[in-house]
């Protein structure tokens, strides 16, 4: 890290510390020297503004890439020792930052396809809805050969939803490369696995990705690096980081903006440079950590983890240790390690490496598998508390049993305890009735791709609106605040900060970005406020606002919020939507069907332009009768609304559902809590 500060009398002031007092980066630019308080330093500082020159200090040793506490001491185990072959390493990153099309460009030059392959873009997203969405929900593993070094790559998640994942998979890695778009910054998923991080004592590597931008600014984008490591309490060693410029897309790197090498090898080099070989105990007894699972028809559950000590052989019999006195025994049919973009068969792997581990069937994330006589339990995976739940309950609506394939409540049940095996960070309870079940989750997203996965697997239910999980504290409630970010247009910010301030949000900071004429705008706001917002900053962006959110803590009961102003239009009766009925009908609001549509009872066809519900007859058909005065009129109806799963969630009220089927996605009022219809 380039940290200019060209004032001579600062610098002549530092060198009068002594060289052996611990006073080193974080505590001078802590405190009163904070990093603003420099005068003049915008102007003199040079294109990479913000590296920390040790040389130009006198108590500095020469410059070196950030190691791990636990690195840079020898530990009172004379066994410990690094390999120096291997290379663990994850992504991370704010969401649309680029991780995956950087891991792309990895696997391209490092030969892992044949130069006639073709290779769809974002290749480690592999998963349908991953690729329908353009998000990365699953952490991958895959491995590149870089000067005879092996270096296991796992892609992770951007999303705050899916820091579980995030947080899981850090158990495998020494360092991560923190990849930061160049415009953005450091945004609030950045702050949350940077944080992660370095509470392992992970070596870091700052990627400033899209440098190719018209409107990149490198320069901002270290300093705010840079300060969010003071802000996140980072040590000397990891407050001394690499940066390293990049455009994913491209395959391009280099160690300044201005000049990019023709492809990643920079980027390469500060891998092998500065992230260190895995620490291991040889010849010690095999412990190994489950981190992840898979699952496959022929193999069964295949657990994924790094190899913390000993040597683990295919057909080896095993412990696997829960805790110090719950045990089992089970044996290794299968072993694999992750080669190129494959998982290729082992007959032995050696402490340091990531592999995957068949053959014992009931193995559960955060279980070690160890050596059967003298194995010891590994300090089991720890996550964040979940701050959002939604009802989960059987069909009842009079459509039931006419799409899915699973429909009972011991098939519902089943396959959420069965998400739970993988799924570290969601929870399931029981509900109120024998048919009901309680999934919390990280966020709305993290339970309605839950959802659509168990949609599209034949599963048809109901589910109830997001409702946020408080804490009592003595006496008092206290409900989960997050911090949001908004990227909007000038001629729409208003509209924007009068939406955020009528959902009890608060402004803490307000700036400029790029040469776009783009805001950013930071809230603290209730997770309350959040339910059913996205839709609503879009609209009053006309589809221009960026929005983002991230758990912040918990603090007092900001008081009740409105989060929709208009009722809904509901059916009056069982039977198909006419286009007779629906062009009467159209004057009261917006429609959710078209002519043709099935609709029963009670459900919701459209949004009331008014507040409270309205019953309509969409089933309505024009009277047959002999005399026509008239000839036909043409009937010209508007283009029904298509919600999404994602803005059915978000639509609904405490007395109203909605209805999932493989087929089908419908609204309606809940018969158990139904309110007087207007």
């Amino acid at each position: 890290m380039e940290m200019a500060i060209n004032n001579r009398s600062i610098s002549s002031s530092f060198s009068l510390i002594n060289p052996k007092t611990p006073l080193l980066t974080k505590q001078l630019f802590g405190s009163s020297l904070a990093l603003s308080s420099f005068p003049n330093t915008s102007k003199t500082t040079p294109t990479s503004s913000l590296r920390c020159r040790r040389s130009r200090f006198s108590f500095h040793s020469p410059i070196k890439c950030s190691v791990s506490t636990e690195t840079s001491t020898t530990g009172t185990k004379s066994q410990l020792m690094r390999r120096g072959d291997v290379r663990n390493i994850a992504i991370v990153a704010h969401v649309d930052h680029g991780k995956t099309t950087l891991v792309d460009a990895m696997l391209r030059q490092s030969k892992v396809f044949r130069d006639n392959q073709f290779v769809q873009e974002r290749i480690m997203d592999s998963n349908d809805i991953e690729r329908e969405r353009g998000i990365t929900i699953l952490s991958k593993n895959t491995s590149i050969t870089y000067k005879d070094t092996k270096i296991n790559i796992i892609d992770t998640p951007g999303h705050s939803d899916f820091g579980g994942e995030v947080e899981r998979i850090l158990n495998m890695v020494e360092g991560v490369l923190l990849v930061v778009d160049s415009v953005e910054g450091p945004m609030p998923q950045t702050r949350f696995v940077l944080k992660k991080a370095l509470e392992f004592g992970h070596a870091v590597v700052v990627v400033v990705n899209k440098i190719d931008r018209p409107s990149a600014r490198p320069d901002f984008v270290i300093n705010s690096t840079f300060e969010l490591f003071i802000e996140l309490n980072a040590t000397d060693e990891q407050c001394d980081f690499q940066s390293i410029y990049a455009s994913g897309i491209k395959g391009k790197a280099g160690l300044s903006p201005d000049d990019l090498s023709e492809d990643l090898g920079p980027l390469f080099e500060a891998i092998m440079r500065c992230i260190p070989g895995p620490r291991i105990e040889k010849d010690g007894a095999l412990q190994m950590l489950a981190t992840n699972i898979e699952y496959d028809e022929h193999k069964g559950r295949i657990a994924i983890g790094r190899l913390h000590a000993g040597v683990l052989q295919k057909g080896m019999d095993v412990r696997v240790c829960t805790s110090e006195d719950s045990c089992r025994f089970g044996r290794i049919s299968e072993l694999f390690v992750y080669e190129k973009f494959n998982r290729v068969p082992a007959t032995k792997v050696e402490a340091g490496d990531i592999c995957a581990v068949c053959g014992i069937e009931d193995i559960q994330i955060g279980e070690t598998i160890a050596d059967k006589t003298f194995g010891k339990p590994l300090p089991s995976i720890k996550v964040e508390e979940p701050t959002v739940k939604m009802a989960f309950s059987i069909n009842t609506s009079p459509f039931v049993g006419r799409e899915g394939k699973y429909v009972t409540s011991r098939n519902l049940r089943d396959r959420l305890y069965r998400e739970l095996e993988r799924n570290l960070a969601m929870k399931v309870e029981e509900g109120e009735t024998a048919d009901t079940f309680v999934v919390s989750g990280r966020g709305t997203l993290h339970i309605t791709i839950l959802i659509e996965n168990m949609r599209r697997e034949g599963y048809e239910f109901m589910v109830g609106p997001p409702k946020v999980i408080n804490k009592k504290v003595d006496d008092k409630v206290l409900e989960p605040y997050e911090i949001a970010t908004v990227e909007v247009p000038e001629e729409h910010m208003g509209a924007v900060v009068e939406l955020l301030g009528k959902r009890r949000g608060q402004m803490f900071d307000m700036q400029g970005v790029g040469s776009e004429g783009t805001t950013l705008l930071k809230y603290k706001i209730p997770t309350r406020g959040l339910l059913g917002l996205r839709n609503a900053i879009l609209t009053a962006s006309r589809g221009t606002a960026i929005l983002n959110t991230i758990f912040d803590s918990y603090g007092p009961w900001a008081g009740d919020i409105i989060t929709r102003d208009q009722g809904s239009l509901v059916a009056f009766e069982d039977g198909t939507s006419t286009s007779y009925a629906l062009a009467s009908s159209q004057d009261r609001g917006q429609m959710f069907i078209a002519p043709g549509a099935e609709v029963y009872k009670g459900q919701i066809v459209g949004i009331h332009q008014r507040t409270g519900d309205l019953s309509l007859n969409v089933c309505k058909k024009k009277a047959a009768t002999n005399v026509r005065s008239n000839k036909e009129q043409t009937v010209v109806l508007d283009t029904p609304l298509d919600y999404s799963l994602d803005d059915c969630i978000e639509y609904i009220l405490e007395d109203e559902l909605v209805e999932v089927t493989p087929s089908s996605i419908r609204m309606c009022k809940n018969p158990k809590l139904a309110k007087k219809s207007r």
